[in-house]
């Protein structure tokens, strides 16, 4: 019965399983006779934050283009608010700060395993290179966020009062820079992964 309570809650199941990371952490952290407080162990932890903060931003930009852009026109009309004052607000906003974090805790990873210069700079090993495309690729992306989807998507919304052209005309722009990030996301994730790979 107890692990139903915690299901039912989201804050309880997010609380539970950082838990339970830790838990894993403590059991890997043994095993491995300890880590060094050193640039590995926090490029290790960085790298991790990286990972789930572009779950979340990737996971939600699909979501928008995947499912709910499409399904917009299939939704009746008397159903539509739904998702423009609830649904849309809540996942823009995870949308949004998942970016951020993503591209953060990527720069800090790039720094502590030092290759963050060359990286940006396009020069060095191959896997700087092929990194720094990535990252050039996310920064971009979060660019679009920040300063081009989410202020369109605000009047798209209504959560900024604007003439109903002035709606369309941004809702229009909003689809079509989160087409773009949609776009730029899989050859950003192949740079990703290859690098992974490479010396």
């Amino acid at each position: 019965m107890g692990i139903i309570n915690i299901l039912q809650s989201l804050p309880k199941t997010i609380l539970s399983s950082v838990i339970a990371t830790l838990i894993f952490f403590g059991v890997l952290f043994y095993i491995n006779d300890g880590w060094a407080n050193d640039r590995y162990f926090w490029s290790a932890i960085f790298r991790y934050l990286h990972v789930l903060s572009g779950i979340m931003w990737i996971g939600l930009l699909w979501y928008f283009n995947f499912v709910q852009i499409p399904s917009m026109p299939k939704i009746p009309d008397e159903q539509k608010p739904a998702i423009g004052k609830v649904i849309a607000p809540a996942a823009l906003f995870w949308f949004r700060w998942a970016a951020l974090s993503t591209i953060v805790t990527g720069l800090i990873t790039a720094y502590l395993n030092g290759y963050v210069h060359e990286a940006l700079a396009f020069k060095g090993s191959p896997k700087s290179i092929t990194i720094g495309i990535g990252m050039w690729l996310g920064i971009i992306m979060a660019i679009n966020v920040w300063f081009i989807i989410w202020p369109n998507q605000k009047r798209a919304l209504g959560i900024i009062d604007c003439d109903p052209e002035i709606k369309a005309k941004s809702a229009r722009i909003a689809i079509l820079t989160s087409r773009t990030n949609t776009f730029l996301s899989i050859p950003m994730l192949l740079t990703m992964v290859i690098a992974q790979n490479l010396y």
